[in-house]
């Protein structure tokens, strides 16, 4: 339904931003040396060391672009996330090219005219995806070019497609009415109008002169499937099918074609392909570095640990991760060895007896954690995920809140988007998984750098750490 618009769309996007990038590069360096808000005191460096750079620049900016999934149709639908998008992927492009620039290159671009472009680059890329994005709805508000729609069906299914396409009037769909079943009560559905039931969908198709057909029937009317789908071989009409299935669909959803088989997937994970790729490598790099530097610190704190109790300086405790599977989890030993002896598995509580002298400062500092630097290295975690949980509380929290399960659908992290806001240790669960079905929903790889960055200056210590 939305691919011819967003092969047309998603292409002239691309055209406007590479063309955008382009020229405020070479604008970046006049306004810089013609309009000078700063006197230029160095001399004019040649236009053509600026103007040779044009093509990498626009080269660069599409690659961080597509990586980042710029132009991914599901963005491309809602304003607010794309113009956040655009400015978190053009920040991302911009830390690329100054580390080309400075790093590889002989010759030392102005650090001003970095600036201007930096500046004006993401005012520029906004403002023109909001441009177009106008003026594609004031051309289907005038008429022109739009493809006209009959919706078969009635109930959720048809009231949430009616709404989207009510909320989206640049995609130039003009509902023409809702066909609903023989003996329907309703006169009109989400705000259009009934015309007919499914007896009359031949003389709808001509009298209408629709463009489109698409069902969205309710599940109780599946048993009708078969008679339209029966009814509509012979019909010209294009024709979609819209499954009633949207509740179940939490993470996102996909349709796969298998040789000609659709294949709907609920609830996938993000991370496939080049960003999970990304992903790992970023992992088993600063996990690397990570034990080779923090190694003095971890001598230092075992030292601490064997000195000022009795047992192994190391605690493994079961975790459960991706999908589903149990690991050992590494931590620094904080409480007595027969900490669970009395109570089984529970939580931490406030002025916990059972810490060791040092566990109170280990685990108030998250100093506990370090050794899940080894978990991220052989692959059991990753650096930024929702945190494990022991089996022991999974088998109880997955009958208690709903979608819970979802957040193993990716790796286990040390630190993750529901920490870095706050929610950890003794806090509401509801929440906590709210961030993680969130963090999963809304994966990219610039994320769990932003992630990372929080968790330098919010993420260690915590009230709630205890």
């Amino acid at each position: 339904m939305l691919k011819r618009y967003h092969h047309i769309v998603g292409g002239a996007f691309r055209v406007v931003d590479a063309c955008v990038i382009g020229t405020v590069w070479l604008a970046s360096y006049w306004l810089r040396f013609f309009l000078p808000v700063i006197e230029v005191t160095k001399g004019f460096p040649p236009f053509e060391k600026y103007a040779a750079l044009t093509p990498l620049v626009m080269a660069l900016w599409m690659t961080v672009f597509e990586a980042m999934k710029v132009y991914q149709s599901r963005r491309m639908l809602r304003r607010t996330h794309e113009a956040h998008l655009l400015l978190k992927a053009h920040g991302v492009a911009m830390l690329f090219f100054i580390a080309t620039t400075y790093l590889f290159a002989e010759y030392k671009y102005s650090r001003a005219v970095m600036i201007y472009f930096g500046l004006l680059g993401a005012a520029a890329l906004v403002f023109f995806r909001l441009s177009l994005r106008n003026i594609l709805r004031a051309i289907r508000r005038q008429g022109y070019n739009l493809r006209h729609l009959l919706i078969v069906g009635e109930g959720a299914a048809v009231e949430t497609l009616i709404h989207r396409l009510d909320k989206f009037p640049e995609l130039g769909f003009r509902v023409l009415g809702v066909v609903t079943q023989e003996g329907s009560p309703h006169a009109e559905v989400a705000g259009k109008r009934v015309i007919g039931h499914f007896g009359d969908i031949h003389r709808l198709i001509q009298e209408t002169a629709a463009d489109q057909l698409l069902i969205a029937l309710p599940r109780n009317q599946y048993g009708a499937l078969d008679r339209l789908l029966e009814s509509l071989k012979d019909e010209t009409i294009d024709l979609q099918l819209i499954p009633d299935i949207h509740e179940y669909v939490t993470l996102g959803c996909e349709i796969e074609d298998f040789d000609g088989l659709p294949i709907v997937n609920l609830n996938d994970s993000p991370l496939d392909g080049w960003g999970g790729l990304a992903k790992r490598l970023t992992d088993i790099a600063v996990s690397s570095v990570a034990l080779l530097l923090l190694s003095p610190v971890f001598l230092l704190l075992a030292a601490l640990v064997k000195l000022t109790s009795r047992g192994p300086v190391f605690y493994g405790q079961e975790r459960m991760g991706l999908d589903g599977r149990s690991f050992r989890m590494l931590k620094f030993r904080s409480m007595r060895i027969d900490a669970e002896a009395q109570s089984g598995a529970v939580w931490a509580r406030p002025n916990d007896d059972r810490r060791t002298p040092i566990g109170t400062l280990l685990r108030s500092t998250s100093l506990d954690e370090l050794p899940q630097f080894w978990n991220v290295l052989v692959g059991d975690m990753s650096l930024v995920g929702p945190r494990p949980e022991r089996p022991v509380f999974v088998s109880r929290f997955r009958h208690e809140i709903p979608h819970y399960m979802l957040r193993h659908k990716v790796k286990a992290g040390i630190t993750g988007w529901a920490q870095v806001n706050g929610w950890r240790g003794d806090t509401s669960l509801d929440r906590r998984i709210e961030c993680d079905l969130y963090y999963i929903r809304h994966w990219s790889y610039a994320l769990d750098w932003k992630i990372l960055f929080m968790t330098l200056w919010k993420g260690f210590i915590n009230k709630n750490a205890y």
